[in-house]
């Protein structure tokens, strides 16, 4: 049966609809990112409303966002494993589903557990992304991989634009429930949508191979099955027992940071007013999570050493500019998620610590950092193509110095904060896609997906660390503000500079690590 062509012409319309059915599944898996970025951002103006709806600590607010992401970087090589096993877009459609079920949670959540167990279920959501980029990677032709993926990393930067100019809008006018419920219609209808149009070959799929190959071992019918044998393989590369001691070290010294705070019989007091944690009380509450996770921490790196197939491979990693490039990708990680938990309270505290303003305005002085990573996203590629690897990457880390510096300085004027926060934004996208590409260029083609998963990791660990990080300088630093004859206790000034000053040294320590990783890979010029 031959294709319809236009008369005098060689023209296949079947050809075309082929063409066209890449940039289809292109679109949805896009939507797919500025979705969950819409999703996350629109939360972070209500982040102050949580912690008084549910009557937390600061310190305990932090876990709004750290539990989603510790979910993530636990998820994140599980999911790539298991779609190798079972099909990209069966695997897809299930954790897709599971994303459903979190965000359908969150939006009923009436206490801070079920909030948190709503939110580590929507953490599991991040899984998608690894498989959504290996769905691009099979659609597409190696060189337009480049063009599909500054898509797919713009369209997450849409969605944080989209969250934090309707979010805030959103929640001053319905209520942060509502946040969640916005988001249900779009996820059930995507879950439709890839699984009508996104049609993956699985070439990947082991049973799908086997099933090609039987013709071919019809003599081995006595023999042990293959395709048992194959999953077996491939489950045996998926490192649970590493991926449960990496999520136990983890939530032990986040949990340390979280019971480093004040409390009503534990408090010292400055001769500013300042409210801060007795060390000795705090170092009783934390002593055990110290315990368990430097203990989870040794026997996560003594089995990573020991087993064919590690979260994270030491035997990689620890090539220098393999090990900088990803320690400056968690920095970046660090202190996006540092930002994302500490503006909106800093905002919306009343005078003279804070601007006393709603979730609106919180979202209106924060949208040039997300603004800024819109016109990154797509520009990313050739800024590398024009400048190569290192000087974006040393120009990044510079930038994020100056914008902490700003937000340090000057936080007591909002426009101050927008300019420090675009300044930031800039930084912190040219440092990353430097980053990520020396990672690339510095690791063997065969091992790139090994590293890759590793920098993708890491920089959600990061991301779980900054939130923790700035919540505890905000719980065991208070001060007593009388509002309306009622005396609460709240961040002080002084949280918020220990916040910025703690980014800001982190941020020197990135330029320190792009000037070590220049001078390594400096008779490298392929690096460069």
């Amino acid at each position: 049966m031959t294709s319809k062509r236009i008369k005098g012409s060689s023209f296949d319309y079947k050809s075309l609809l082929t063409v066209s059915q890449p940039w289809k599944v292109l679109v949805i898996l896009s939507c797919l990112a500025t979705m969950v970025m819409y999703a996350e951002t629109m939360l972070i103006p209500a982040i102050p409303t949580l912690i008084n709806d549910f009557d937390v600590s600061y310190g305990s607010s932090s876990w709004i966002l750290t539990s989603y992401l510790i979910a993530g970087a636990v998820m994140t090589p599980i999911a790539g494993k298991l779609s190798d096993i079972y099909g990209r877009k069966k695997v897809l459609l299930i954790i897709m589903a599971i994303y459903t079920v979190g965000v359908c949670l969150g939006g009923f959540a009436n206490d801070f557990l079920t909030m948190i167990i709503a939110r580590t279920i929507q953490g599991i959501g991040l899984g998608m992304f690894p498989i959504a980029f290996s769905i691009i990677r099979d659609q597409f032709p190696r060189e337009r991989i480049s063009i599909t993926t500054g898509i797919i990393t713009s369209m997450f930067a849409a969605g944080s634009v989209i969250g934090l100019s309707v979010g805030g809008l959103i929640i001053h006018e319905f209520g942060w429930k509502m946040t969640f419920f916005t988001i249900i219609p779009l996820s059930i209808l995507l879950l439709l949508m890839i699984r009508k149009y996104v049609n993956v070959s699985d070439n990947n799929n082991l049973e799908q191979k086997d099933e090609k190959q039987d013709k071919h071992t019809n003599l081995l019918k006595n023999s042990t099955n293959i395709i048992p044998k194959k999953k077996q393989m491939i489950y045996s590369q998926i490192d649970i027992k590493g991926s449960i001691l990496l999520a136990i070290t983890i939530v032990s010294f986040l949990l340390s940071l979280t019971y480093l705070q004040t409390s009503p019989d534990q408090n010292t007091s400055n001769l500013s007013g300042i409210a801060t944690a007795s060390p000795y009380s705090s170092l009783e509450q934390i002593a055990p999570f110290l315990v368990i996770g430097a203990t989870s921490l040794f026997f996560f790196v003594r089995l990573e050493r020991r087993i064919e197939y590690p979260l994270i491979d030491f035997r990689i990693f620890l090539r220098p500019p393999i090990l900088l490039s990803n320690m400056i990708i968690m920095i970046v990680g660090l202190s996006m998620f540092m930002v994302f938990q500490t503006i909106p309270i800093l905002v919306q505290s009343p005078e003279p610590i804070g601007f006393g303003e709603n979730a609106i305005n919180t979202g209106k002085i924060q949208l040039p950092f997300a603004i800024v990573l819109l016109i990154f996203g797509p520009t990313s590629g050739f800024i590398i193509s024009k400048l190569g690897s290192i000087k974006p990457m040393i120009i990044g880390t510079i930038l994020t110095a100056t914008g902490f510096s700003i937000l340090y300085l000057f936080h007591s004027t909002e426009i101050s904060i927008s300019i420090g926060l675009a300044i930031l934004s800039t930084g912190l996208s040219l440092a990353s896609v430097g980053a990520v590409n020396v990672t690339i260029l510095s690791t063997p083609v065969e091992f790139t997906g090994v590293t890759m998963g590793i920098s993708t990791m890491l920089r959600i660990v990061g991301s779980s660390i900054g939130p923790a990080l700035a919540a505890m300088y905000m719980q065991t630093n208070q001060s007593l503000i009388n509002i309306q004859g009622i005396t609460k206790s709240l961040p002080s000034s002084f949280s918020f500079d220990l916040i910025f000053l703690s980014a800001l040294v982190f941020s020197v320590a990135a330029i320190s690590m792009s000037i070590i990783l220049s001078k390594k890979i400096h008779a490298k010029p392929y690096l460069q």
